[in-house]
């Protein structure tokens, strides 16, 4: 079978072992935080974080070649959009009382629109810049491997720091403003970890499928958990597996590893919903 190739393959081939740990490590992210999104239903502000991102590649892309700015690498560009935009998205939301919906739309045309005036001024071949759009996990390079590891590392670590903030902002905000808590601050910290999470995620499926990774297999997960931490580890256990099946299966037809990652993990979410009910 055509997926068996992908893992004789992992021993000769260097960018398949960083495509596969990547994946690895943006799935323990996907699981922590993705169980936040699903159960604050936000996944729309993910959404609109993650196609604002394209602003901070086309910036970092054309800053790169046109004036020579080589330390900002687009996986980098990708971080500072994504914490600029939660924090729009956030500060006008709660400050200016603005509706949600237009202020993420907003954001969402806004910096899609500035990556692509961007992208099409900076000169010469743009493909493996606008790959990130549908995702390619085989340009994950060494560099931004140990990005991708530090940012799952801190997400991994903020979220274990402040787990019952997390929570009480997730499930009773009112309640958790009464005992004290400052539920604004964190709910700035749960954007900003949907924020890098989302980056994460794009070096694997790309702007435009990022959040079916981001929610479905926390999504599938839950209904089986029955608690928080149960559904937090069997997200990112599924993510893991959804993101090395979908490069074992596009490996050997040479197909988008994001795109059969993507249809992998949404037609076991169909298979799981049709069969299980949560009582």
């Amino acid at each position: 079978m055509s997926f068996l190739e992908f893992f004789p393959a992992l021993s000769d081939h260097a960018f398949l072992q960083y495509a596969l740990l990547a994946g690895l490590l943006a799935s323990i992210s996907c699981g922590v935080v993705g169980t936040f999104v699903v159960i604050r239903r936000i996944s729309y502000i993910a959404g609109g974080i993650a196609h604002s991102v394209l602003a901070g590649l086309g910036i970092a892309h054309y800053l790169n070649v046109v004036h020579g700015v080589h330390w900002l690498t687009p996986m980098l560009g990708s971080v500072l959009a994504a914490l600029l935009s939660a924090s729009i998205i956030g500060w006008v939301s709660l400050r200016l009382h603005q509706r949600e919906d237009t202020v993420i739309g907003a954001v969402w045309a806004v910096g899609m629109a500035l990556g692509i005036v961007m992208i099409s001024l900076t000169p010469g071949y743009t493909t493996d810049l606008m790959s990130y759009l549908f995702g390619n996990i085989l340009m994950v390079g060494a560099r931004d491997l140990w990005l991708v590891g530090a940012l799952a590392l801190l997400v991994v670590g903020v979220v274990a720091l402040f787990h019952k903030q997390l929570l009480a902002v997730c499930f009773d905000p009112e309640f958790a403003t009464l005992r004290g808590v400052r539920v604004q601050a964190f709910y700035f910290l749960l954007l900003g970890l949907t924020a890098l999470t989302v980056v994460l995620l794009v070096t694997v499926v790309g702007i435009i499928l990022v959040i079916a990774l981001l929610t479905l297999p926390a999504a599938i997960a839950n209904l089986f958990a029955r608690r928080l931490w149960q559904m937090m580890a069997l997200a990112a256990v599924l993510c893991a597996i959804f993101t090395t099946g979908g490069l074992a299966l596009s490996y050997g037809p040479d197909l988008p590893a994001g795109a059969v990652t993507i249809l992998l993990t949404g037609t076991s979410f169909f298979a799981v919903a049709m069969v299980k009910r949560r009582p």
